[in-house]
């Protein structure tokens, strides 16, 4: 069931009334993005298991659990905050840490799995971003994620298609980091996908249907910060 089809339940929680308030103000942090989507700066973390965008100097970190094959996560990341968030992250006020769960793969398939791994590839060429939003800008492959779908996508980011980046998803390189990443998923007690932690704070169950919303970020921001 939708988050949203809670909200039309009013199912309101502690954030509710800021976000009413607030989602009729847009863009209020500023104008100038100060990157692009290919220039912003892309790492992983000090612990190897998260993918960090951003400016290193933001006040604000949003951290995002994803499964590329959930479509919750999808219509987050093309109707709901995703996009306020990128933008926010572009102009340097957010940094954006994505764990990738692959836990849809424990039903059978591996297109979690193969989708996290391109991604991280993506990463060891500086295009993580842009390999991302290729990815969330497509319709959800009808077979799932498979070796000709991430390259034939990967094709559509400037200059990502090579050698190392082809082999790498062929071969699937990085199977020891998505291990690495599912295990901090884990660890973090499996929240659903998506789920929003803001400075390390955990958007609340009953908030949860925030990140929906295409106008949120500055709520949910203002209020965890």
């Amino acid at each position: 069931m939708s988050v949203r089809v809670a909200r039309r339940g009013a199912v309101w929680g502690s954030i509710a009334v800021a976000v009413a308030t607030a989602v009729v103000v847009t863009n209020v942090w500023g104008d100038a993005p100060r990157y692009t989507t290919a220039s912003v700066p892309e790492s992983l973390s000090a612990d190897g298991t998260t993918i960090v965008l951003g400016a290193p100097d933001a006040d604000v970190t949003v951290r995002v659990y994803e499964d590329m094959s959930c479509p919750f996560t999808r219509e987050y990341e093309t109707k709901g905050a995703g996009p306020g968030v990128h933008e926010a992250v572009l102009r340097g006020e957010i940094r954006a840490e994505y764990r990738l769960a692959t836990f849809l793969d424990r039903n059978g398939g591996n297109g979690s799995k193969k989708a996290a791994n391109a991604l991280r590839a993506a990463l060891e060429q500086g295009k993580f971003a842009e390999f991302h939003r290729a990815l969330m800008s497509a319709p959800a492959p009808a077979e799932g994620y498979t070796d000709a779908y991430l390259l034939e996508r990967a094709s559509t980011v400037k200059g990502l298609r090579g050698s190392a980046f082809d082999a790498a998803v062929k071969d699937m390189r990085y199977g020891a980091w998505i291990g690495a990443s599912e295990n901090a998923y884990d660890e973090a007690g499996a929240p659903r996908t998506p789920t929003l932690e803001v400075n390390g704070n955990r958007l609340a169950e009953e908030d949860s249907w925030v990140a929906y919303e295409p106008d949120s970020v500055q709520s949910i921001v203002t209020y965890y910060r």
